[in-house]
Parts: C-alpha cells; structure tokens; sequence
C-alpha cells in the first residue's frame, strides 16, 4: 500500500489533514481531547464567539429528526475576552491547529472580534459565521444579503490584514449561493466554508406547538448532505481556486469523498460526533484508505475529480 499525502492548504495555512471539527459541536475541542489527541486532526474550528457572553435560546434545544437532528442553541458562549483567555490557551497545550470561528449581530461587531484576534497568536484562519439559522434575529443572517455579507468580510479583512487566511461560512438558505460566494471572495475572504445546517422546525403533536423553544433551528446530519455536495459542486465549479470547507452529513470516509470530489479542500464533521465521539479519527483513516484504493497518491489530486470526468457522449 502506497502512502497518501493527506496535507491541504486553506489559503496560505497548512494542515496536515482535511479532517476539522465542525464549528458548534465541540466547543473548543475539550469534549474530543479526552478520547483522542486533537492534534491528530487537521484542525479545530471553535464554537462562534461573539464580543459579549451569551445564554442562547431557551429550551429544548435539540430535537431529533429523520438522518439528523434540529438544534436551537443560539450562540451561547463566553464571549471574546474569556475565549482569548481560556480556550486559545488550552488549544496551543494541545498543538491543535486553530480555526476561531466568529459571528457577529452588526458589521462593526466582526471587525471588533477580528481586531481583538489580530494579535493572538496560535491560529491558524478565522471563519466568519455570517449564516448560522438558530438566532433569536433572522436580521443577523447576513449571508442571505450579497451586500451584508461583502461588508462584513470586507470589515475583517481591513481589520486583520493580509496574514490570516478568512473563511465565510455560508448559508444553503440562499436562492444563488454562487453569486454570494463570488461576493463574499471579492471582498476578501479566502475560503468558503459550505454549508451551515438549514433552517428547520418539528412541531410537537403532544402540544400542537413548535418543539424548540427558538420554534426554528439548524437541520443537520446525513439528511443535508446532498444539499452540501450540490453547494460545494456548483461553487467549485464557478470558482476552482477557491479553497471550500465541506460540510454537512459526514459520517465516514466514502461522504468525506464525496465533498473532496465535489471540490472540498477540508471537510468539517460535527452532527457523527454526538454518536461516536471517534467519528472524525475513523473518518480520516477511512478516506486515506479510499484514495489509496482509487490510486491517489495525495488529496490534492482527488479535489474536484468529479468536475475533470469525462462524460459518455
């Protein structure tokens, strides 16, 4: 069996493989540290932290679906300051690779988080949460409006400069992904990170009303994977330089795969990690295994294959 090099670029940081935690299922990593180094990952990607603590939305909070799950958190958290303080440390003791996720309720509020990180060392790229579903105001959504979410990225690209590499994370939400994508990379984003969950609801027939206690929340799992393919597809396709961060229903090797051919450079997993806390190592074993199979000799190569396949006439 010959080597795989499992190494992938997100601008201009290095990882040593395309296996991430997904931003929101493993807070700052904590939770997986006890079951595997976190430095066996190609990276940690945060929860999103905002400038001031959060409670997040009222409970229930989570609600099983069909191949998935709604959740309803709502950004809980500690807030920048206590984040800096705390969690970056606790993630450079465990020389785990760093993405610091961030979202904001205003554009001034990125660019006010950026420049607070500007300064820390450790981290490896910052992903603007411009789409998360589950807040209390639909308003903050920003990657719904082309021109909302160029001014948001455009603010955190002034603020921290040219060194690090910044991810959107786009919303599936959207009638014309591709032209936000476009948008989002003209004012400054390096990478894109697709997709966050898609909006959903469960209605509770024992109370005839909404289940969550925010009514809406964020579907994820292996329901919205072909949604993910299809958006990593199509943007991979109008823009084949841009590295994407794939997304969504990814529970072993032959999904994450799936995302690489479509056009990932990465794949995040979070929704397999609730059931199997191993889920993002066995994944990582399992695709290197797969290219190995198929003849690859490094993931470059597999990025994006389903786009250079010759098609029967």
């Amino acid at each position: 069996m010959t080597s795989v090099d499992l190494s992938t670029t997100i601008g201009n940081a290095w990882f040593p493989n395309p296996i991430f935690t997904a931003s929101g299922c493993a807070s700052s990593g904590r939770e997986l540290a006890q079951f595997f180094p976190l430095n066996d990952l190609g990276g940690v990607v945060t929860k999103s932290v905002m400038s001031k603590a959060r409670t997040g939305r009222p409970t229930p909070r989570m609600a099983e679906t069909p191949s998935g799950m709604l959740n309803s958190i709502g950004l809980q958290g500690p807030g920048i300051d206590a984040f800096i303080a705390k969690d970056i440390p606790y993630l450079i003791e465990q020389k785990a690779r760093i993405i610091v996720s961030i979202a904001g309720e205003t554009v001034e509020e990125y660019s006010t988080l950026a420049r607070k990180l500007r300064s820390v060392s450790g981290i490896s790229a910052i992903e603007v949460n411009i789409s998360c579903p589950n807040v209390e105001n639909r308003g903050m959504v920003f990657a719904c409006d082309p021109d909302a979410s160029r001014r948001v990225i455009d603010g955190v690209r002034r603020t921290i400069g040219g060194e690090l590499p910044i991810i959107a994370k786009l919303s599936p939400d959207v009638t014309d992904l591709v032209s936000i994508a476009r948008g989002v990379v003209d004012a400054g984003a390096d990478a894109l990170a697709l997709i966050n969950t898609v909006l959903g609801m469960v209605i509770n027939l024992d109370t005839m009303r909404p289940h969550l206690g925010g009514k809406t929340g964020g579907l994820s799992g292996p329901a919205i994977r072909p949604i993910a393919v299809r958006a990593i597809y199509q943007v991979h396709e109008a823009m084949p330089k841009v590295p994407i961060l794939g997304m969504g229903g990814v529970s072993n090797g032959r999904d994450a795969l799936e995302m690489i051919a479509a056009g990932a450079s990465g794949v995040s997993i979070g929704t397999a990690s609730f059931g199997n806390p191993m889920a993002l190592i066995s994944v990582a074993q399992e695709l290197k295994d797969l290219l190995n199979a198929k003849g690859f000799t490094s993931l470059r190569d597999a990025i994006g294959f389903a786009h250079r396949i010759e098609r029967p006439q």
